[in-house]
């Protein structure tokens, strides 16, 4: 089953090991890439066809129908806003489209207090094995593909 992952914002492609929070950079929630996001506001959207299984205002979990669950993170810390300056678009047992938004938020007010802003996009219960065709590091447009998942 190959499962094609797009880009929830629009920024630049890096590694995940430029998240400056090591959960994320050493990929022990699973392997992925990161977007540093573009300081404008707007919406996050899903990076894949499925299912919202886990939605917070700084993060969400997308389900595929075929078992595939791919962790958006909008920023590091940003639990510790407590919902400010996010929007929900969906909820939890949503049906959406890949594009779909899911989530408002700006980016540069994440940064203005004090948080990175930095997006990693993960694979979850995948190996670094399995993510092929990453996209080549640098501008991403959101709804891009940035890697191909084989389970």
């Amino acid at each position: 089953m190959t499962t094609r992952v797009l880009s929830p914002v629009k920024g630049v492609l890096a590694p995940i090991t430029e998240v400056p929070d090591p959960v994320f950079a050493e990929a022990m929630v699973g392997p992925g890439v990161a977007v540093h996001p573009e300081l404008t506001a707007g919406d996050a959207v899903s990076p894949v066809d499925g299912t919202i299984v886990t939605l917070h205002p700084h993060a969400f979990v997308v389900a595929t129908a075929e078992g595939a669950a791919v962790l958006v993170h909008l920023g590091i810390d940003t639990v510790k806003l407590q919902g400010e300056g996010f929007t929900l678009h969906v909820a939890k047992g949503d049906a959406v489209r890949a594009g779909q938004p899911v989530i408002g938020w700006d980016p540069a007010a994440v940064q203005e207090g004090g948080k990175s802003p930095i997006c990693p996009v993960v694979a979850l219960d995948a190996t670094a094995e399995s993510l092929v065709d990453v996209r080549e590091f640098g501008p991403v447009e959101a709804g891009d593909a940035l890697f191909t998942w084989q389970r």
